[in-house]
């Protein structure tokens, strides 16, 4: 006669992580993903879902990869409410919500750059630092002539993005409009580029396609200088 055993109980495919290392599980898709590369979200308080754009709120991460049809999925099959083990409070247009607050931290970290000396606009002199050598990134006007930023890049080898309009990004440089924008090598460019990808990721839009070694290199730096969540 065989002897009984216990019933192994079932995993828990969205039991709580360390919020350690470099990557992180998306919780629609189970995939990892690079740490900076994806959405954390937390929930706030009267249990609404917030968007945790810079990731430094307290709590449990819950984490998406920042792809167009990952945020409706994680609506659709209520992996918030399952992963934080509670009932959730998820905003009208989330997707929208994410959208915005990128914008606006995408915004931010240009201003900061232009103050810091680290930016510069206009066809001429940002191309004169692209010749030179002293590009780290290249920020576009999403409705600039694709001709004409072509021409500007000339077939070097630099991350290219395009998150804001010529109206949006001229404003953060004293101008009516901008279209062609180079960020100097360093933190602020890797954080615009990562911030860029996931903005596009989300808005279903074409990325820079990469991530410089260069550029991993700021975003580690970055991380040992900040002491936020994991």
């Amino acid at each position: 006669m065989k002897e009984k055993t216990a019933t192994q109980p079932e995993p828990d495919e969205f039991a709580e992580e360390p919020e350690t290392g470099p990557l992180r599980r998306c919780l629609v898709t189970r995939d990892s993903v690079a740490r900076e590369a994806a959405l954390r979200f937390v929930v706030g308080p009267e249990q609404k879902i917030l968007f945790d754009v810079a990731a430094t709120l307290p709590g449990r991460g819950l984490w998406l990869s920042a792809k167009a049809d990952v945020i409706a999925l994680a609506i659709k099959r209520g992996v918030f409410s399952r992963a934080a083990k509670q009932r959730v409070d998820i905003p009208v247009d989330l997707a929208g919500v994410v959208e915005a607050l990128l914008v606006r931290r995408i915004t931010e970290l240009l201003g900061l750059a232009r103050r810091g000396g680290g930016a510069i606009s206009g066809f001429e002199k940002a191309r004169e630092w692209l010749v030179e050598g002293k590009a780290g990134l290249v920020v576009q006007a999403s409705d600039g002539s694709g001709e004409e930023r072509t021409r500007f890049i000339g077939g070097r080898d630099v991350p290219v993005v395009s998150p804001l309009d010529a109206e949006r990004l001229g404003k953060v440089f004293g101008r009516e409009h901008a279209v062609h924008v180079v960020i100097a090598p360093g933190r602020l460019a890797a954080m615009i580029e990562v911030d860029a990808n996931r903005l596009a990721g989300v808005a279903g839009r074409q990325t820079s396609g990469h991530i410089a070694p260069s550029v991993d290199a700021a975003l580690a730096a970055d991380r040992s200088m900040r002491d936020g969540p994991d």
